[in-house]
């Protein structure tokens, strides 16, 4: 992540709703062209740093700048960002084709290509050959990959992600991932990936960001988490959990190695 420029700076960020705080002194940056991830527990402010970067969300207090740009008060129109949700949010009634032209009908500058543009980012993920059905006949993964096609038909420099694989079984998330890093070199996005899932963030990243309860713990590459927790939340919700998982699977893989070995 060397020499990079900066994409996104987040300065003194705070989010009060009602009586309750969510976020406070949040601070972070986010490079050109990086794959960040924000990981944390369920309820711990990730996905409202994710509404307020997309402008779906006006902060109590703090800054959001984008190319040196402050786009805290800035439509979600005018930020030039896209964003996936975890339920795909497609038109049922709409073919994949008319899903993915939607938002390019809309923009005067593209209407004329958006034809073109929507068959064309199909073809990127794979689903060219689905433009004319329903979303309704897609596998959940296939519907994914609709709702991708359709951010990136927008072409925009950054892509939000909120937990779009929770809902997808092991398989699809597997492969999902891989095509969501070769789109990311393809384009050259940036991308910020909302999880709870440690495998799923250790896999894609470049960097982490670790939360729980609204602060941030930690944010640096997957290596150096690893090698140097800030402390005991990281080690014991990263660290830990990941190992029992290597743990697990180096269990199963000696059952299935001395099943072999039995059979034989």
């Amino acid at each position: 992540m060397e020499n990079q420029n900066t994409k996104i700076v987040v300065n003194d960020l705070k989010v009060v709703l009602g009586r309750k705080t969510i976020l406070e002194n949040i601070n972070f940056d986010v490079k050109d062209g990086e794959f960040l991830s924000i990981l944390g527990p369920s309820g711990c402010g990730k996905t409202t740093i994710l509404r307020v970067l997309i402008g779906l969300l006006n902060p109590t207090g703090g800054t959001v700048i984008k190319d040196g740009v402050d786009i805290t008060k800035a439509a979600p129109s005018k930020r030039g960002m896209g964003i996936v949700f975890q339920n795909y949010a497609l038109f049922e009634n709409m073919t994949v084709l008319k899903n993915v032209e939607y938002a390019l009908r809309l923009d005067k500058n593209r209407k004329a290509q958006s034809r073109e543009i929507a068959m064309e980012m199909l073809k990127a993920v794979g689903l060219e050959a689905h433009a004319k059905k329903k979303p309704s006949r897609l596998s959940g993964g296939q519907q994914q990959r609709v709702a991708i096609a359709r951010t990136l038909a927008l072409n925009p420099d950054v892509i939000l992600f909120d937990e779009p694989m929770s809902a997808l079984d092991v398989d699809t998330r597997m492969i999902l991932r891989d095509e969501l890093k070769a789109l990311q070199k393809r384009f050259g996005t940036t991308m910020i990936y909302i999880t709870h899932d440690q495998e799923e963030a250790f896999a894609m990243s470049d960097r982490i960001m670790v939360m729980d309860n609204g602060v941030i713990h930690q944010i640096d590459t997957p290596e150096n988490i690893i090698k140097n927790p800030a402390n005991d939340y990281v080690r014991r919700f990263v660290v830990h959990n990941l190992q029992l998982k290597i743990d697990s699977l180096s269990r199963f893989s000696t059952v299935c190695v001395k099943g072999d070995e039995s059979a034989q």
